[in-house]
């Protein structure tokens, strides 16, 4: 497969690209302005605007947006889409009779949407304020009795997208930061998943370099339009990986942190990524290759944990609440779970890993 060259050679046995269909509305100001549109384009009367509570007020006022089209504001979304919480989504929707819904906010509000159109059906049209990048992927996830089970339907997939960089400029440089190395680790991972594809390396590739020069743009500048600008439109390539292909270690250790021991989602991607990038680096040589040309390095995995790092994002998982006692019931759980990646994962190997995150010490690729 190829993984992270771009250009097929005659070592590869091939490939199979597929791609899913969703429309990208993407300008400054679309929120408010683009989003009635793209319902009426749709056909739907009756939306309900789901969020969270920390995005209540940007989503009121896209639901305001909607005039007589909103059926309701829903600000139940929560980290990890607990079951219960869907559930009430689900409720909520049935009961306003809406005919779709409006998703508002991060991973947590596009979460939801995907979960009430997993159980309903209901299209869904996307507005993130962040870097998350779930809005371009057929990927939905819920978190029952401890542990996070993912899947693939395509009913989940927003219908449109609608990518305004003004709804980022109040999202504080911190999450800022870890969101943007959330979506940095989707690009990373496809470059080299199995089902990877020479246009997928060079999306991803490019997402890499975007991302990693907006950032300390954003960090500098946090009411700079245009690196705001940046850093979606990187995030929006991001999440085109995460939809095209099969995502490896990284995000298989990041679920379990987050479903099972309750870490916060985009630090915790940040925290891992350069670990288990330095793993996989020996079986996907061309892939670290591909991260090395978009950050100008020869160390791959050290910049990205250094790009974190020196934007004051935390470099520990210690820093982020785990205990070290629960450090081989989480290796054995990752080692326990099938899933794609370049070299196999032993629970050894998952606890070194996590180890080694979990101590923020420089990664070895």
């Amino acid at each position: 497969m190829n993984r992270g060259g771009g250009q097929p050679d005659a070592g590869d046995p091939g490939f199979v690209h597929e791609t899913w269909a969703a429309r990208v509305v993407f300008r400054a100001g679309a929120a408010l302005t683009a989003t009635a549109e793209e319902a009426r384009r749709l056909g739907l009367r009756r939306l309900l605007v789901l969020s969270g509570e920390r995005g209540a007020d940007t989503a009121r006022a896209v639901a305001d947006s909607l005039g007589p089209a909103c059926a309701g504001l829903h600000t139940g979304a929560r980290m990890h889409v607990p079951v219960a919480v869907a559930d009430r989504g689900v409720e909520v929707a049935r009961a306003a009779g809406a005919d779709g819904c409006v998703a508002v906010g991060g991973g947590s509000a596009i979460g939801l949407g995907k979960a009430v159109a997993l159980r309903t059906g209901l299209p869904l049209i996307a507005v993130p304020s962040t870097y998350a990048g779930s809005e371009m992927t057929p990927v939905w996830g819920l978190t029952e009795h401890g542990a996070k089970r993912t899947g693939r339907d395509p009913v989940v997939l927003p219908r449109s997208v609608v990518y305004d960089p003004e709804l980022t400029l109040s999202l504080p440089v911190p999450l800022s930061v870890t969101s943007g190395i959330n979506a940095l680790a989707h690009a990373v991972e496809a470059l080299y998943a199995p089902d990877g594809s020479p246009l997928v390396a060079l999306t991803a590739e490019e997402a890499v370099r975007a991302m990693a020069d907006a950032l300390p743009a954003v960090a500098a500048a946090p009411d700079s339009l245009p690196a705001r600008s940046r850093a979606l439109y990187g995030a929006w390539l991001c999440g085109t990986c995460l939809g095209a292909t099969t995502m490896g270690l990284h995000h298989k250790l990041c679920h379990v942190l987050g479903g099972t021991f309750g870490l916060p989602h985009a630090e915790t991607h940040t925290v891992v990524l350069p670990y288990a990038l330095a793993f996989n680096a020996p079986a996907a040589p061309r892939a670290v290759a591909a991260v090395g040309r978009a950050l100008g390095t020869d160390d791959a995995p050290g910049a990205v944990r250094d790009l974190g790092v020196r934007l004051g994002a935390p470099r520990s998982l210690a820093e982020l609440g785990l205990k070290e006692a629960d450090l081989p019931a989480a290796a054995e759980q990752v080692a326990g779970q099938a899933y794609a990646n370049p070299r196999p994962v032993t629970a050894e190997d998952a606890l070194a890993v996590l180890r080694a995150a979990y101590e923020g010490r420089s990664p070895s690729a």
